[in-house]
């Protein structure tokens, strides 16, 4: 798959524009914080009252589409706490002690992030469970007749669990976080801010015009938006001396393949798919992975919440079903019986 191809996936940064990213575009405080203005609000209150009663704030589940910016919120949860915070994801942590000797770094008060944590091993869950409540770990080193067990005292601390899939989570893990917070997909005032901040920090001359072209195609996901106006910059840099306009957005975005939308060429290829194969469904979602060549997680975490909030797919108990909108956003025929 090309890289026109993948734009809109988790395709991985270089280490330089990663460390740049994150230097830079991160933003360190709540207040900094463009969009997701409840959520912020409930924070607000949550921090500023764990702070007044010097404990450690509860522990943290904040779920939502990948790219909405779960990792800089427990970032800036922990600057605003004033404290450490140590960053994993639950594939990484594969055996007791790798948690354990994670958990072993922290101080009084620090924040655990945790991405992905619904790929945590059930072993790792279950030790998980005396660590956020009473703030201890339990195991046995050793096997067999030398295994002995081990008991670890932990400093207080806050674990911040990120997921795009809240419902893979146990009951048990579920149940031990006091606060759970949902990100939302942005809107387009909102991304149109992101868009103009991050082109401020990066020196990027851009018209009012173009933030806004940006920000509508951009599928509700910052990382995203920050991600197409790098790629337009690079058209502006050739076509126009480097400022970003409407016009330069429009034809970048189309030669990128990027519809009024949002949606690119693997949104469309799957969609297309469900109506040419499937006579627009109900069609189970690993068929439709397997038809556009993506894992079924893919589709799940990448395709399906974007196309399901915009009205091109519905779910039904037999499967996903393209809508009358898919049919005339794609140019085909919708029949009235299918309504029916």
């Amino acid at each position: 798959m090309s890289h026109e191809d993948r734009i809109l996936q988790n395709e991985p940064l270089n280490e330089a524009e990663e460390m740049q990213e994150q230097l830079l575009l991160r933003p360190k405080l709540l207040k900094d914080y463009i969009g997701q203005d409840k959520l912020k609000k409930e924070l607000s209150v949550y921090l500023q009252a764990a702070k007044m009663r010097e404990e450690v704030l509860d522990h943290i589940l904040v779920y939502g589409p990948p790219g909405l910016g779960k990792t800089t919120l427990a970032m800036i949860i922990a600057n605003e706490l004033e404290v450490g915070i140590q960053t994993t994801s639950g594939p990484a942590i594969e055996r007791p002690g790798d948690l354990l000797a994670i958990l072993n770094e922290l101080n009084p008060g620090d924040v655990l992030f945790i991405d992905e944590i619904h790929r945590l091993p059930r072993i790792i869950e279950e030790v998980l469970y005396s660590a956020m409540e009473d703030y201890f770990v339990d195991i046995v080193i050793g096997q067999g007749s030398a295994s002995q067990p081990i008991h670890f005292e932990l400093p207080p601390f806050t674990l911040i669990g990120a997921t795009t899939r809240a419902g893979m989570l146990s009951q048990p893990l579920r149940d031990r976080f006091g606060i759970v917070s949902h990100l939302e997909y942005y809107n387009t005032e909102d991304l149109k801010a992101i868009v103009n901040r991050t082109a401020n920090v990066f020196q990027i001359e851009i018209d009012d015009h173009g933030a806004q072209e940006i920000a509508l195609r951009s599928r509700g996901t910052p990382r995203i938006a920050n991600r197409l106006l790098r790629r337009v910059r690079d058209f502006a840099q050739v076509k126009s001396n480097g400022r970003i306009t409407q016009s330069v957005t429009d034809e970048s975005l189309q030669i990128l393949d990027i519809d009024e939308y949002g949606l690119d060429r693997v949104d469309r290829k799957l969609l297309s798919t469900m109506i040419e194969l499937y006579d627009g469904g109900p069609v189970g979602l690993s068929t439709i992975a397997i038809n556009i060549s993506e894992d079924t997680e893919t589709v799940i975490d990448m395709y399906e919440p974007y196309l399901l909030q915009n009205g091109f797919i519905q779910r039904t108990p037999r499967g996903r079903v393209a809508t009358k909108k898919t049919y005339e956003h794609l140019g085909y025929l919708w029949m009235e019986t299918k309504e029916e």
